[in-house]
């Protein structure tokens, strides 16, 4: 018998490639612009603002993970998925629960004044900085204007209408990008970073609401949109629970542990790290995700092998390549573009790439919601927990916080054991295929090394 013909649609391999076209294109100007904010933003700023703004940020991502039961990623993989009646239940659940994120966050605002009144911090830890209550508090802002997103750009990055999506990320961070840059020359104070995040949240829900096509959202409440929410979002919601303490343990342990000041240097490096991580998660949730759920929701088991196999081999060689190539030129890196107030942050870089060894397996992750194994990501999420909540006290102790960033770094290897089982159960495992990609760990240190001597040798 001829071979099955195991390529995509033309037209699913059509609107993947255009998303990730314009995906690619919005990573690329959306971390010049962040960098190039930040870079302006260090020389405005002390350190210690940085580190301020780190655990405000925290705060706000650790209550949003805590709560997040994947309305987006549900959007994508239901077959009601372009229902009004479903999304308007989503959208509806998501105001409510914006409104509670706000009141979560005026809490811990209120707590943390509290703990300084009374003296709970050491003075050198960034939770003892003054101006973190009245930060929390108005950071805390966003998760309402958040709540009020419209279920559109969902729909829109579902169907590959990513053209609309990128476009309006690319004005939200332009808009958020000169508000920082104005009320940062102004005034050199925290409420540049503050007031960033405050409209770059505005203006993409404005456009969410006013520029997608599609009907206007309106509250509604519907028993079995809800129900489907709910046993979708179940495991979604253990994950993030416990994900939440494993993305950002590293923040929470170190406010304590770190001044404001070297914290906000640590954040550069994180800032780095992070851009990479984001960009490529982005373009992995905007391309993989919609192409594995569509070949999952036709049960065309072929074509969704082929699928993985293909974006693995993508997402393999760039992370691997990263992880050598940050780990020769972080130094350089930071030295170039930060004045010696940030001059640790090299060498926290360096440490911090190797997380891209395991990073690479994230397209496993999109390939079990795909499949709604949710159930996996969760466990997933609590062994990377487990393991750098271990982690961290214990090398806090023995070495402080230089011997801490190893553990952040390498907490995630426990994981691969799962990623392993899972893969493995579904068909999808080759040791071989894992192992014929690690090289590309070398030829990233090789090209390292090369610009080093080029530099050098000017």
């Amino acid at each position: 018998m001829p071979p099955a013909d195991v390529s995509p649609s033309l037209s699913l391999r059509r609107r993947a490639i255009f998303a990730g076209a314009w995906n690619l294109g919005a990573l690329i100007t959306s971390q010049a612009i962040r960098l190039g904010g930040n870079l302006i933003m260090a020389r405005l700023l002390m350190p210690e603002m940085f580190g301020i703004m780190v655990i405000a940020t925290t705060v706000s991502v650790v209550l949003h993970l805590l709560s997040d039961v994947g309305f987006r990623q549900n959007i994508i993989q239901s077959p009601r998925g372009n229902d009004p009646a479903f999304l308007n239940t989503v959208w509806t659940v998501q105001i409510i629960r914006g409104f509670i994120l706000f009141a979560f966050t005026l809490a811990i605002a209120g707590a943390a004044w509290v703990a300084q009144v009374m003296h709970m911090w050491p003075e050198h830890s960034t939770y003892a900085a003054p101006q973190l209550p009245l930060v929390l508090a108005v950071t805390g802002i966003s998760a309402i204007i958040y709540g009020f997103q419209s279920t559109k750009v969902d729909v829109a990055v579902r169907d590959f209408e990513q053209k609309k999506v990128v476009l309006a990320e690319f004005v939200s961070q332009l808009a958020g990008l000169l508000t920082m840059l104005i009320i940062g020359y102004f005034t050199r104070s925290i409420w540049a970073l503050v007031g960033s995040g405050l409209v770059a949240a505005l203006a993409m829900t404005l456009l969410g609401h006013f520029w997608f096509s599609g009907p206007p959202n309106r509250l509604h409440w519907e028993r079995p949109a809800l129900q489907e929410v709910v046993v979708f979002g179940r495991w979604m919601l253990l994950s993030s629970a416990v994900g939440v303490l494993a993305m950002n343990g590293d923040r929470i342990w170190f406010g304590g542990s770190m001044s404001a000041s070297e914290l906000g240097v640590y954040s550069i490096a994180v800032l780095f790290l992070g851009a990479l991580q984001m960009g490529m998660q982005r373009l992995l949730g905007a391309v993989a995700l919609p192409a594995f759920s569509e070949a999952a929701r036709v049960n065309d088991t072929t074509r969704l092998h082929a699928l993985y196999v293909r974006f693995k081999l993508m997402f393999d060689l760039v992370s691997l390549f990263l992880c050598g190539l940050a780990w020769v030129l972080s130094p350089l890196l930071i030295h170039f573009l930060y004045d010696e107030r940030y001059a640790g942050a090299g060498e926290m870089l360096a440490i911090l790439s190797l997380s891209f060894f395991t990073w690479r397996f994230a397209v496993a992750h999109q390939l079990w919601l795909a499949l709604g194994l949710t159930k996996y990501q969760a466990m997933d999420n609590i062994i990377r927990a487990i393991s750098l909540w271990v982690l961290l006290p214990l090398l806090l102790a023995l070495g402080g916080a230089k011997y801490a960033i190893w553990g952040v770094a390498l907490h995630a290897l426990p994981t691969l054991i799962l990623v392993v089982y899972v893969n493995r159960k579904v068909g999808l495992f080759d040791l071989r295929r894992e192992l014929i990609v690690l090289p590309m760990v070398l030829v990233g240190m090789v090209c390292g090394e090369a610009v080093l001597a080029i530099v050098n040798w000017f």
